[in-house]
């Protein structure tokens, strides 16, 4: 049997409440916060009361644990309790889901250390009262270890609270594709997607292990209470399957639909895929959401059913709307006719081709027909813009052809390149580049002995580097100068001045390592500096939280930090602030309010911007998932936003780049 949300299950504060509806698509209570450190401090909240009320009873709190992203904000705030309010570790016992094999406890990829790193080193649990399956034991010996690792768990009388991530595969823990109900700790070999997925920690996919021990899916099911957290939106595809899927081995988190005291928690984004979030209408009444046919979403609804019968919006139909589950809102808003015009008028007025602003009375004012789209600051021209970009090319991956707009329409655009993107650069291209420097310092007579030294200092590093380690100091440096050189010919391409060229470095990443430090202090004071100088009209910021290594999400929180610390500023208080999308995903069409359309020449020069970037040139280090080039995924995501403009009924272009606005300031 299926574990259904039941109605009088209450909402946990600060969650998005479900619906009485949700019931008939969702087979697992599911809880929805809107960001991932809100869920995240309920877990630990939940965590925390269990340890305490153990404690009190004289007993101790048996605890499952993950690794990776998912969990460890969930630890931070557990290592925040204890050194804030006297949260005592000293009667908890905890058992890991998995770790890599072979691997020793103090490589930088291994569960071990990320636990040391990440909660055991922070916190007052004794030493043997943690457990993390041993990647060094000889294989003969793995099966016996394995049996022993069962063992302790049931001594311990079975986990009182299993935390749980997933994977796009649906895997739990290392519990691949196939893997059986009724499986126990064991070792198992990785799923191609899975070493993928890893490849990042590892430097490159070919480092990451083939195989790894994992608590089996019957371990995991065996524990009083089970978590499963998702964050992001590339997580959304596989929790609509985990959640409202049937039940197979395919998908192993299916199995936890089977629990009857399992839970999934997400953030707004992984829970974007749900029916109740997506296509709500297919449940039943909106009143049941508690939600109303407003614009937003009536839109949403218009342009889902344009594309779920392939006409453009201006052609559907009452009957359209009523064979589709839409009664209601032809019911509510007056009937297709009014419903159409209304969405048609919206999305036509949402493409512009000066994402600045035109100047006034420059003889276009009336050169479009019907609604056009509005700047909230439309009297400044030209605009003072700020274009952040996370990695030292996601300016012109995401938002090139905008970039290029906005320069040649005279505005003063700059650039501000939140981070080095050091670690993405091969070795080889790095002793490529120091070759070079050696050859142009004896070229000119420039400090030869010196350039020589660091050359050999940097080939001497690599020929002994082993997989997985953090570069050395000079081997960061040149690999930072590469990406910093790359960036800054894409932006003089682009149009941008030297002097308004960025590099702010930001702290949090220069750990060498492919996992970051937290967003700090210093890295929200360096981004308050510069928008302070500048002062900008526009803010473009990457909204892409797609990026699996996280890099995105926490330069896009720097952003917003600074910005509502800037909020009471007079310059702040007009500008617009922009999020683009595209390296990873793109914006659906029912979200994008302002559409930048760009010709085949456009689309061009874009490509050009992007392979002034050699080093992510062909292959990328960290390509993630998708094996195509940069330039080849942004172009694609252009082409098909352009696409689904045009099977709206509205203009066709060769390419459109999207933007959302962000209206986190507002009532602030």
């Amino acid at each position: 049997m299926s574990s259904h949300v039941q109605p009088s299950t209450p909402t946990p504060a600060g969650a998005i409440a479900p619906n009485l509806a949700a019931n008939n698509a969702e087979k697992i209570p599911t809880t929805v916060y809107p960001s991932s450190d809100q869920a995240s401090r309920a877990v630990a909240a939940e965590i925390a009361e269990l340890i305490r009320g153990k404690a009190a009873r004289g007993e101790k709190a048996v605890l499952g644990l993950a690794t990776g992203s998912t969990p460890t904000a969930v630890y931070d705030e557990l290592i925040r309790l204890h050194q804030k309010e006297g949260l005592s570790f000293k009667s908890v016992l905890t058992f890991n889901l998995d770790e890599y094999y072979p691997i020793q406890p103090d490589e930088l990829q291994s569960y071990n250390r990320f636990m040391r790193e990440h909660l055991f080193d922070h916190v007052d649990i004794p030493r043997d009262q943690w457990y993390v399956p041993d990647g060094t034991i000889p294989r003969e010996q793995v099966w016996t270890f394995c049996q022993q690792y069962e063992k302790r768990i049931k001594d311990a009388g079975g986990i009182d609270y299993q935390i749980l991530g997933i994977g796009r595969t649906g895997h739990v823990g290392f519990n691949e594709p196939g893997s059986p109900r009724d499986s126990r700790t064991r070792l198992i070999t990785l799923d191609r997607v899975t070493r993928m997925d890893a490849a990042s920690d590892f430097f490159g996919e070919w480092f990451v292990p083939r195989k790894a021990i994992t608590m089996g899916v019957d371990s995991i099911m065996s524990a009083k209470k089970v978590v499963l957290m998702a964050w992001g939106e590339n997580k959304a595809p596989v929790i609509k399957k985990a959640v409202e899927g049937e039940i197979t081995s395919q998908i192993p988190a299916t199995f936890l639909q089977q629990h009857p005291a399992a839970r999934i928690v997400l953030d707004s984004a992984a829970a974007a895929e749900l029916t109740r979030f997506k296509t709500p209408w297919l449940l039943g009444s909106m009143e049941d959401f508690g939600l109303k046919w407003d614009e937003p979403t009536t839109r949403k609804a218009a342009i889902w059913l344009s594309h779920t019968v392939g006409k453009p919006v201006l052609k559907l139909t009452d009957e359209d709307y009523n064979e589709h589950g839409l009664q209601e809102l032809i019911a509510s808003r007056g009937g297709a006719y009014d419903i159409n015009v209304e969405v048609f008028r919206h999305m036509q007025a949402t493409i512009t081709g000066w994402p600045g602003g035109r100047p006034k009375n420059d003889g276009h004012e009336n050169a479009n027909a019907g609604p056009t789209f509005q700047h909230a600051n439309a009297d400044v021209f030209p605009k003072k813009v700020i274009v952040f970009s996370p990695h030292p090319d996601d300016d012109v991956i995401s938002m090139g052809g905008t970039f290029i707009r906005l320069c040649q329409q005279g505005h003063e655009v700059h650039v501000a390149y939140q981070t080095s993107g050091n670690i993405a650069v091969f070795d080889e291209a790095a002793l490529r580049h120091a070759d070079f420097v050696r050859e142009y310092a004896q070229a000119f007579g420039l400090g030869e002995r010196q350039a020589q030294r660091i050359e050999d200092q940097i080939e001497g590093f690599v020929k002994q580097k082993r997989p997985g380690e953090v570069d050395s100091p000079e081997l960061q440096k040149i690999k930072g100068l590469i990406r910093r050189t790359e960036a800054r010919a894409a932006a003089r391409f682009s149009g941008v001045k030297d002097e308004h060229i960025h590099f702010l470095d930001l702290p949090f990443y220069e750990t060498g390592r492919v996992r970051k430090k937290p967003l700090g202090e210093d890295d929200i004071r360096i981004t308050m500096e510069l928008l302070d100088e500048v002062k900008p009209h526009q803010i473009y910021a990457a909204g892409d939280l797609s990026d699996p290594h996280g890099t995105h999400r926490v330069c896009l929180g720097a952003v917003f930090e600074a910005c509502k610390r800037l909020k009471d500023r007079d310059w702040m208080r007009q500008c617009e602030i922009w999020l683009y999308r595209g390296a990873w995903q793109e914006w659906g069409v029912d979200e994008i309010e302002m559409a930048v359309p760009l010709s085949p020449d456009e689309v061009s020069r874009k490509r050009v911007a992007i392979f002034k970037h050699e080093s992510q040139k062909d292959k990328a280090l960290f390509p993630g998932t998708d094996n195509r080039e940069f330039w080849q995924r942004a172009e694609e995501r252009n082409r098909e936003t352009a696409k689904l403009y045009d099977k709206l009924g509205l203009a066709e272009y060769e390419a459109i780049e999207g933007f959302v606005r962000w209206k986190g300031l507002e009532g602030a």
